[in-house]
């Protein structure tokens, strides 16, 4: 068997949240700041509101990133639209709005400005929130020349986007080597493994690259790691740090 995947038309390096912490994350100024400094893909959290709107948060409430509480999943569009997503991070971004996913797809159509999406399903909500979430990304992207990189830790959300939309890629998220991850990034169609940084090690990278898949990291902030992930071989690298890795 080969020991290298095929070919890979995303970059290397992908700016985590958008622009990771020099901007809200998951909005759309976090996405005009990581490309301003350069980048061409972006990682994202996408989830359903109450009304099945597919929108950008990470956590499962509102409380850290917004002026709403509770959780987000359980409230419809028309209120989560109106909320505040900016100001917990700086005067400068007050009144920045949640973005939804057909806003984020205008702005990187617009700007050839690739994406990884990874489905962040309000719990209980997996498999819907895996097939709504592809769902919609095939369809605004319908005739893009490269398309979104899904991703999710749940096994149930990438069933979801692999029943709805088998034709995009798709990569398994790992926080740990938990019993069956290979195989279970094969049976889902995986294109790529997506570890924590502190998961690689050449022998996990053989093993992923002689299944053909490629292999990224999160979230990789500190220059020397960085530097031992590309001695591995690994294919691309999410970062915070968008003012301190020149994009390639």
């Amino acid at each position: 068997m080969k020991d290298t995947p095929t070919p890979w038309p995303y970059p290397r390096w992908i700016a985590h949240r958008g622009a990771g912490k020099l901007a809200p994350e998951n909005t759309l100024a976090a996405f005009r700041l990581g490309a301003q400094h350069g980048y061409r893909m972006a990682e994202c959290d996408a989830k359903l509101s109450a009304d099945g709107q597919v929108f950008l948060l990470h956590d499962d409430t509102l409380d850290r990133t917004t002026d709403g509480q509770g959780i987000a999943g359980h409230q419809p569009w028309a209120e989560l639209s109106l909320l505040d997503a900016g100001s917990w991070h700086s005067r400068q971004y007050a009144g920045e709005r949640l973005p939804t996913l057909e806003g984020v797809a205008r702005f990187c159509r617009a700007n050839a400005f690739l994406l990884n999406i990874e489905i962040k399903p309000t719990p209980g909500l997996e498999e819907e929130t895996g097939r709504v979430v592809a769902r919609e990304a095939a369809r605004l992207w319908a005739d893009a020349p490269i398309p979104p990189l899904l991703t999710s830790f749940q096994p149930q959300a990438l069933a979801g986007a692999v029943e709805s939309a088998p034709e995009l890629p798709r990569g398994l998220l790992l926080e740990t080597l938990w019993d069956g991850w290979l195989e279970m990034a094969q049976r889902m169609g995986c294109v790529a493994v997506v570890c924590d940084q502190v998961l690689w090690t050449s022998e996990v990278m053989a093993t992923v690259h002689g299944r053909q898949m490629r292999a990224l990291a999160y979230t990789v902030n500190e220059p020397q790691e960085a530097e031992r992930l590309w001695g591995l071989g690994i294919d691309g690298l999410i970062t915070d740090r968008v003012d301190l890795f020149a994009p390639d």
